[in-house]
């Protein structure tokens, strides 16, 4: 976008920009942080799992329902929802009945409701957890799937949130996802409600990783 001849920055770029500190804070934090090191458990695992289950399932929802609404669905594309892919693991790590015998958490509920939230009204705030999903999910998601592989000896069939058997290529699928989000980003007509939609997603993620941590010691 072009202002008094100045090009103004990116919604997403500013998101970047605005959380950068509560992203580096959530990579280091909770469980998500036990995990990069190589510190936590597989019960930890599954539990993460299980209550980002819940998150995912509202944010494919809230993209359903706005399929056909401008903007927002640029950036809906199936290929990236990863609720069939958690449940796929979750039987595989925690057996078949593992959405009755793993907690689902308070923070996660919180989490799962606020993204329900977003999809109100003309749904532009669910740009903000497609931003810090999804966009992770094709990124830093990759690197924890090596090192979660390696650390738990976790077997491909216990993988399936980091796989994307659709895509020839991840990193020209980001890419090309990214420009989707740039095009959906220009419909908003309140950037700052998305923008602080993506830091309060990324205090939740926090807050769940906090929690699960705690369930774990």
């Amino acid at each position: 976008m072009t202002v008094h001849g100045r090009q103004q920055p990116l919604l997403l770029d500013v998101i970047r920009a605005r959380t950068s500190a509560l992203h580096t804070e959530a990579e280091r934090s909770g469980v998500v942080g036990a995990l990069l090191r190589g510190r936590a458990g597989r019960r930890g695992y599954g539990l993460l799992l299980r209550n980002l289950w819940p998150v995912y399932r509202e944010l494919e929802s809230g993209l359903e329902t706005h399929r056909d609404t401008p903007g927002i669905r640029d950036a809906r594309q199936p290929v990236v929802y990863r609720s069939a892919a958690l449940e796929s693991d979750l039987k595989a790590l925690c057996g078949p009945d593992w959405c009755q015998t793993v907690a689902f958490l308070p923070a996660a509920q919180r989490y799962a409701s606020a993204v329900a939230d977003a999809a109100n009204g003309d749904g532009a705030r669910l740009l903000a957890h497609v931003y810090v999903r999804y966009l992770g999910d094709l990124s830093g998601g990759q690197i924890l799937r090596e090192l979660v592989a390696r650390s738990l000896a976790l077997e491909e069939s216990e993988l399936a949130f980091y796989a994307y058997p659709q895509l020839a290529d991840v990193a020209a699928f980001k890419t090309s996802y990214r420009h989707d989000l740039d095009r959906a980003a220009r419909t908003v007509h309140d950037p700052e409600s998305v923008i602080a939609e993506a830091e309060h997603a990324f205090r939740l993620n926090i807050d769940l990783s906090h929690e699960i941590a705690r369930q774990d010691a």
